[in-house]
């Protein structure tokens, strides 16, 4: 009962998330600026950015980094099944203080399930191949959230290199349905660009309108711009107070619309996202 309460309550801390900040756990440098980065969440990255020579001194950065407390949660991503390296990192995540564990191209429920119950942890599931987008629905229950693979997705599935984000649009929506349909938060890829801030701000925008919670970040000087994105404008805000002090308990005019409890559902949702 306790380890089912301890989930539900990190589902719910999650759904608060607008910032993932990744960066390798080689790299003691980044270690030390993203304490003090303000991302929501920060993942030491044990996977992706760490060379094939360095991963076993990532692996025991990260076991290290996370033995301090952090001002913010902080996840430790594995390299994944089938690799050199997945067992052991396994092992390091299991041991280490880490909130949570972040599982890469996942495509199988019963396998998340599995690396659910040997860390002992809440998962993040990356979700980044054809298979993972249809497998979703049944992997998102499994974890306390979503992540979308936008680079490897696109890979996955054949795109040129400048392929817009048109063509997984589809992608993005199924996970963001799987992660609904089950109760868990679900973030954004990363932006690639790091000098184009209105093409991140554009699409930190076009994700949350999808309905993404937050969005994985590669760089600190993103955070501020995502949490702008992913936060409710002075209009929302007044409009959700306005909702919410209107209503009677029914089906019922509100300006020039009828509104019933799951608009003010969604208001209170826009204020707890503003006050975060």
């Amino acid at each position: 009962m306790a380890e089912a309460e301890a989930k539900t309550d990190k589902r719910h801390d999650l759904l608060a998330v607008r910032s993932i900040l990744f960066l390798p756990a080689s790299n003691p440098r980044a270690i030390a600026k993203a304490r003090e980065a303000g991302s929501d969440l920060i993942v030491l990255d044990l996977e992706d950015a760490v060379k094939s020579d360095d991963k076993n001194t990532a692996r025991a950065a990260a076991v290290e980094a996370v033995a301090e407390p952090w001002p913010m949660p902080v996840a430790i991503r594995i390299n994944g099944v089938g690799t050199e390296w997945h067992s052991l990192d396994l092992d390091a995540a299991a041991r280490s203080k880490a909130d949570l564990v972040v599982v890469p191209r996942a495509a199988s429920a019963h396998l998340i399930g599995d690396i659910g119950k040997t860390v002992s942890k809440p998962v993040l599931a990356m979700i980044e191949t054809a298979a993972g987008v249809i497998a979703a629905a049944e992997i998102a229950p499994e974890t306390a959230g979503l992540i979308a693979g936008t680079n490897d997705l696109r890979a996955d599935l054949r795109l040129p290199l400048d392929a817009t984000r048109e063509p997984i649009s589809a992608s993005l929506q199924m996970i963001v349905l799987a992660a609904r349909a089950a109760g868990v938060a679900v973030f954004d890829g990363v932006f690639n660009s790091l000098d184009d801030a209105e093409g991140f701000a554009k699409e930190a925008t076009a994700g949350r309108r999808l309905g993404f919670d937050g969005k994985s970040l590669i760089h600190p000087n993103q955070i501020a711009p995502c949490h702008r994105a992913f936060a409710p404008s002075t209009s929302e805000v007044e409009r959700a107070k306005a909702l919410v002090a209107a209503f009677q308990g029914g089906a019922e005019r509100f300006g020039n619309e009828m509104i019933e409890r799951m608009h003010v559902e969604a208001a209170l949702r826009v204020l707890d996202r503003a006050n975060a």
